[in-house]
């Protein structure tokens, strides 16, 4: 991950002018803005009509774990619940909490009501992410969601010994995806690592998030096993696998979006503290990625798979991202900039790649070989906390 500075002169990240920022941000204000002048029935129908997939596939998840004895059931009964969570998580739940949908006037499907299946309150996550992440997209320091406030994200961040157990982390991370999540909501990590203690103000909201989680796992391995009845460590492993499916299934989505190799990180005291629309367009061009692939997978991913048009626009109906992607793609190439956009297992594997490379000090990896392994090692474990 290359950290850009806003370099001496005339110049931005991405080696363009003043001039051309104002140029690009124009370019980019039109899409957006006949998106908007077009926004309508079309919309509205379809993100009606994915609800009510959603619900009908959880539904009928149950109904055939609840009716069904054998494994076909058992396979299709999980299959069904994991697509619903994935739905819920990622098209439905991160798209409604984000406004896309707000100008629908619709009190069931609007950001200040809907509520999801996931352990984060709602409001919780609109700050963390809405607010900050999207405000300060790849700002170290700032976007902790980069690295989820725990990993080391950039070269330029001094490397520790700590960090070798990232790639570890990293992993038990995707498999509690929705649970890391609400500590990153609540900045627990950033707590942890100062030292500090909670205020009056943050133990609160950790109150609302410890129910509210609670109440999500009493959902998934309580009640509804409880509801099998004799069946009760079927519906138990079907819950549980549907949640690991959704957790892991969201962090790499998610974790494409800004982390792999290609993709720019920034220092905050070298930005204009006065950042013009075009810069923060800018930001979010060299600070975001895309996973290229068939509609079905842009549907699962929340169309985060189109991850710079959503940073590009937020608040934009995430069913026009696709459509929009070809022409952001024309302002990308117009200013000579790279639009970073890889088939989902490479992408996956470059976020990977980085995790490990950044695990260990600068250089190390390209250093190694099999003759020189061992000092390699020792180096390590000799290095000072």
């Amino acid at each position: 991950m290359t950290t850009t500075a806003t370099p001496a002169g005339d110049l931005r990240p991405g080696g363009l002018t003043a001039a051309e920022v104002e140029l690009l941000g124009q370019e980019l204000d039109t899409i957006r803005q006949d998106v908007l002048d077009d926004r309508g029935g079309r919309d509205a129908a379809y993100i009606r009509r994915l609800i009510r997939v959603q619900r009908g596939l959880e539904l009928g998840g149950r109904v055939v774990l609840l009716a069904g004895r054998n494994k076909v059931a058992w396979v299709a009964g999980t299959a069904a619940l994991s697509l619903a969570k994935i739905l819920d998580n990622m098209e439905i739940g991160h798209n409604v909490l984000h406004g896309q949908w707000d100008w629908m006037r619709d009190p069931k499907i609007h950001s200040s009501t809907w509520q999801w299946d996931h352990a984060t309150p709602p409001e919780q996550w609109q700050r963390a992410h809405n607010q900050v992440h999207h405000t300060y997209t790849n700002i170290i320091g700032m976007d902790n969601d980069l690295g989820y406030g725990i990993m080391r994200v950039d070269e330029a961040q001094p490397w520790k010994p700590r960090y070798l157990v990232q790639p570890l982390w990293n992993a038990v991370t995707a498999c509690i995806f929705e649970y890391g999540i609400a500590m990153y909501d609540l900045d627990l990590g950033d707590h942890i690592r100062s030292g500090r203690t909670l205020s009056p103000e943050k133990r609160a909201e950790a109150m609302v998030t410890l129910k509210r989680a609670l109440r999500q796992a009493a959902k998934d391995f309580v009640v509804w096993p409880a509801l099998s009845g004799p069946g009760w460590r079927a519906t138990l492993a079907a819950d549980a696998t549907a949640v690991l499916v959704r957790n892991v299934w969201s962090h790499s989505v998610i974790m494409c979006g800004h982390f792999p190799e290609g993709v720019e990180a920034f220092e905050l005291p070298e930005l204009d503290p006065d950042e013009s629309r075009g810069e923060w367009y800018l930001r979010q061009m060299l600070g975001s990625a895309n996973i290229a692939g068939p509609p079905v997978l842009h549907l699962l991913a929340g169309n985060l798979s189109h991850q710079i048009e959503h940073h590009l626009f937020p608040d934009l109906p995430s069913n026009r991202y696709g459509e929009i992607a070809p022409r952001v793609r024309e302002v990308f190439d117009k200013f000579g900039l790279d639009y970073c956009s890889r088939p989902l297992v490479r992408q996956v594997a470059s976020a990977w790649h980085k995790v490990v490379r950044l695990s260990l000090p600068n250089g190390w990896l390209a250093q190694t070989h099999r003759r020189n392994l061992l000092p390699q090692l020792r180096r390590l474990a000799a290095a000072p906390a």
